[in-house]
């Protein structure tokens, strides 16, 4: 944290002695790079604009998914972006044609190296044209033969060069992934302020040969084979009350200090969905943003949704902070209460929830009857990127809501 704040504080210094440097920066399309691990370098393309109040806004491009950020603070040379939601932002400073500073995480302590050019459309410089195309399915395993392995889904279609498609887990997806295929070399990148993903591969016709990078943090290894039948284990399977719980319980405060429980009359003899999540987690804002559209076309009063809130900042000011910020961004109504702060373990999740028997994703969604029985559990969140998935989902979760209500 003092690390940041010290280039933070850099950065406002050298500008207080430029005073009267004025530089517009300028409008239009820009390649951004993130650098991440073993040199290599993660682009995503983002527009500049002028408001008609003349405020600069932003557009991030990852695929389909159109990011609009709003919160873009200039003095003299320096800039800082703030994502939507998530708490990461961009420090720096710019010329008319250039952005360089720091993409940081405060409360993880992480700061990656960011730079931006204006004037390139292109996300990825394809070197040699296609010589594999990707297109389909894969059958994917990410850290192969060893204690961390887990198994994943790769849906892609390919253009020319151009590949767009995501990676499905059991405990979610990595969103709108986009990028090329140059001679036999496949390269992904997505940022949306809060993930900044990178998969790099070597491509066979049946086989991919490569590496994770999240951030300049963590770097994955991973192996895929063409499979148009695979299909994941089916994510109602993975969480369940463990044997000797009959019921799901928890306490936990609201942003006013009170203490809410499923004993609490709002909740009496109707169906419940309890969500635990995270601010932090994109997989979470999707899911938050399909249940606040739910809401609005199915109004009923004998739904109520309730998000238990586990969050990685240091302090519980911190976390409601980030918890406000994610209900005014998008318009939550329904209770998000601080499950814990400091941490988002999973195992230490589970520990605060001891009836399941873990809690394996951010996020999870437990369905509750209007007797307080647990009908079902759902792990992970197949959203907007997976396509055909999130349809089936989105079908299957209101055929079961309304069962439950009619019951």
């Amino acid at each position: 944290m003092k690390r940041i704040v010290f280039l933070v504080g850099m950065i406002c210094l050298l500008n207080s002695c430029k005073k009267d440097k004025k530089v517009a920066i300028s409008e239009g399309i820009w390649l951004a790079e993130l650098e991440v691990m073993d040199n290599e370098i993660l682009p995503f393309n983002f527009e500049l604009s002028k408001s008609a109040s003349g405020k600069y806004q932003m557009k991030i491009y990852n695929a389909s998914e159109v990011i609009h950020v709003d919160e873009i603070e200039i003095s003299n040379d320096s800039i800082i972006i703030k994502t939507p939601v998530f708490e990461g932002y961009i420090a720096g400073t710019f010329t008319d044609k250039s952005i360089k500073g720091q993409f940081i995480k405060e409360s993880l302590d992480r700061i990656v190296p960011f730079e931006a050019v204006y004037g390139e459309a292109d996300r990825f410089k394809i070197n040699n044209s296609s010589i594999e195309n990707i297109s389909g399915v894969w059958e994917a395993e990410f850290e192969p033969n060893t204690d961390d392995a887990y198994i994943a889904k790769g849906i892609f279609t390919q253009r020319d060069d151009k590949v767009t498609g995501t990676f499905r887990t059991t405990t979610g997806d990595y969103r709108y992934l986009e990028g090329v295929v140059t001679g036999d070399s496949l390269k992904l990148s997505a940022f949306d302020g809060a993930h900044a993903f990178l998969f790099t591969a070597k491509v066979t016709d049946s086989s991919l040969n490569g590496a994770f990078y999240s951030g300049n943090h963590s770097k994955e290894l991973f192996v895929a084979k063409r499979n148009d039948a695979y299909e994941l284990p089916s994510a109602d399977s993975l969480t369940f009350l463990k044997e000797g719980y009959d019921k799901f319980a928890f306490s936990f405060p609201n942003e006013l200090g009170e203490s809410i429980s499923l004993e609490d009359e709002r909740f009496n003899n109707k169906v419940v969905i309890v969500q635990i999540m995270g601010t932090w987690c994109p997989n979470c804002l999707d899911e938050s943003k399909y249940y606040i559209d739910y809401l609005k076309k199915n109004s009923s009063s004998e739904l109520e949704i309730v998000a238990l809130a586990f969050e990685y900042a240091k302090t519980k000011e911190g976390a409601f902070k980030s918890i406000k910020r994610m209900k005014d961004r998008i318009g939550v109504e329904y209770p998000v209460l601080l499950a814990q702060f400091g941490s988002s373990d999973k195992d230490k999740a589970q520990q605060k929830l001891p009836m399941l028997n873990h809690v394996l994703s951010y996020p999870t969604s437990i369905f509750i009857d209007k007797k307080g029985n647990v009908r079902k559990i759902h792990t992970g969140f197949n959203g907007p990127a997976t396509g055909e998935k999130f349809i089936e989902f989105k079908k299957e979760f209101e055929a079961f809501v309304k069962e439950l209500q009619a019951e």
